[in-house]
């Protein structure tokens, strides 16, 4: 069977494409040789589990540990906490039986046995027996909620001072959040753990990055090895930039152009254009991965994020530390200030399928494409002067009924803007917290068209908008755009909130339009 860019699960090198995962994180041979109990953790979809196989079989054929990678999701499906430290401990039995020799496996149990003790005498069974030092991998480890990772971690704590002769030499959880980013929730008068965490006993906590630009075009040039099969050079820097070395992405955009454009017709080269229509169909399907990730934005912590990014506004800082991290740790913002969403596709998906009610909605009356496009060009004044009418019209209405009110503004004109361009168009947007706008290049034909959303707060927001798409325009080499002020003070009417007017700028001739 012929290889191919792997979108579901663990990677497996006899069927997938596959760069080496070893390299991508540094420190982890340390911890296990020092016997420390350890924490990895990073998006879903980096390539955790890769990484954890390929270790675990490294470090088994060198013969020096009992190394096992195991999965504990089915443990959160657990009555109580016996019950589930039970179904973990089957779970780590059967994956001994399918990648361990006999000799190194674990006591017999599954999920209906009805002597099980517990996880700890389990674990200190194993490795009293076991002919050498045990190293476990526990992976989704932060699946289980409340008192459930609770009892986990208790029972690993509780086994700690034993290692490595009465317990595993080496312990790491794998999930998508730091342990001690949770907050479990104790009743006081039962329980306190004396420490602000609930994993005391770690040593080091390891994130996981997404791949670099080499990792990206090596993974590709297996593809080549592999089918004889050519990427142009700037192809290999779009997939990159666009997933931002995000291996899901990256091995889906990539299997998007290799199987569903090009049908394996391996003769043809892979083009930027090609890059092009796998973008887009991936924001339009939105797999699995993608719909995980939305499925996120309303939550309490990842709301006024998202809202800020798109407000260009900072966020409550009361909320800022924890907010910042449980988004980061999802995969949605970039691991690194400023705060923005993780890549050019998520930064696309987002606002799209925010004011994706919006644009069904948008009534005929103000939406018909074939009265701004005219000889395969846009009339961006013509667009902005009917949203103009609508939004005076019906802005209010509209925004009282959804979630994301604070970024309702923008997200409403995209919806117009999208309805438009998907005939023929795209939007490219860019946006980041306490930037103090939102960016958006309208692409149509061959013209390129800036637009500039920002809110109004004070005296300074005009003169600091048309500075700002003045510098917007200079990027592209373009003498025209516009500024879209949307009005915040409710006492101002809406005859002084709706204008347009025409400003030169350094030169550049900028169209502002009040809303």
């Amino acid at each position: 069977m012929k290889k191919f860019f792997n979108t579901a699960g663990p990677c497996q090198p006899d069927i997938h494409y596959i760069t080496d995962p070893l390299p991508r994180l540094v420190g982890i041979r340390e911890l296990i040789d020092g016997r420390h109990y350890f924490v990895l953790h990073a998006p879903r979809q980096t390539g955790k589990t890769t990484y954890l196989y390929a270790l675990m079989r490294q470090l088994n054929q060198e013969g020096q540990y009992t190394v096992l990678t195991v999965n504990i999701q089915a443990a959160a499906s657990g009555q109580d906490s016996w019950d589930a430290m039970r179904i973990a401990a089957a779970a780590i039995y059967r994956q001994a039986t399918l990648h361990l020799p006999e000799t190194q496996w674990p006591s017999q149990v599954s999920e209906r046995s009805e002597h099980f003790g517990t996880l700890q005498a389990y674990l200190s069974d194993w490795a009293t027996h076991n002919p050498k030092p045990i190293v476990l991998f526990i992976d989704e480890a932060d699946s289980l909620m409340d008192e459930l990772f609770l009892a986990l971690l208790r029972q690993l704590r509780a086994g700690f001072e034993a290692r490595p002769k009465g317990f595993p030499h080496s312990i790491a959880l794998i999930g998508l959040r730091d342990v001690r980013d949770y907050k479990i929730r104790l009743r006081p008068e039962r329980e306190n753990l004396g420490t602000s965490s609930p994993f005391n006993v770690k040593s080091k906590s390891l994130f996981m990055l997404g791949f670099t630009v080499a990792e990206v075009s090596d993974l590709l040039e297996e593809h080549t090895k592999a089918t004889g099969q050519a990427f142009e050079e700037a192809v290999k820097q779009e997939i990159y930039r666009l997933s931002q070395g995000q291996p899901w992405l990256t091995n889906a955009l990539a299997n998007q152009i290799v199987a569903e454009l090009l049908h394996n017709d391996y003769k043809k080269t892979i083009t930027l254009e090609h890059v092009a229509q796998a973008r887009e169909a991936l924001i339009q399907r939105r797999d699995t991965h993608l719909d995980s990730l939305i499925d996120k934005l309303r939550e309490p912590l990842v709301k006024p994020i998202v809202e800020a990014i798109i407000n260009g506004e900072t966020p409550d800082f009361d909320i800022l530390n924890d907010a910042l991290s449980y988004t980061r740790d999802l995969g949605l913002i970039a691991p690194k200030p400023p705060v923005r969403f993780a890549n050019p596709i998520y930064q696309e998906i987002i606002p799209r399928v925010l004011s994706f009610g919006f644009q069904e909605m948008l009534p005929s009356d103000y939406i018909e494409p074939t009265w701004y496009i005219k000889d395969g060009k846009l009339d961006m004044d013509a667009l902005l002067t009917a949203f103009q009418k609508f939004y005076r019209r019906h802005s209010e209405t509209w925004l009282s009924k959804y979630d994301f009110r604070e970024a309702g503004r923008q997200l409403l004109l995209m919806a117009f803007l999208q309805r438009i361009v998907n005939s023929g168009g795209r939007i490219e947007r860019e946006m980041a917290a306490g930037n103090g706008r939102c960016d958006l290049l309208a692409e149509y034909g061959n013209e390129q068209i800036p637009i500039e959303l920002k809110l109004y707060y004070d005296s300074y927001t005009r003169e600091e908008g048309l500075d700002q798409i003045a510098r917007y325009l200079s990027r592209f080499g373009l003498k025209q755009g516009y500024l879209v002020i949307f009005e915040t003070r409710v006492s101002i009417p809406w005859e002084k909130r709706i204008y347009r007017e025409e400003v030169v700028v350094a030169g550049k001739q900028v169209i502002l339009f009040g809303m």
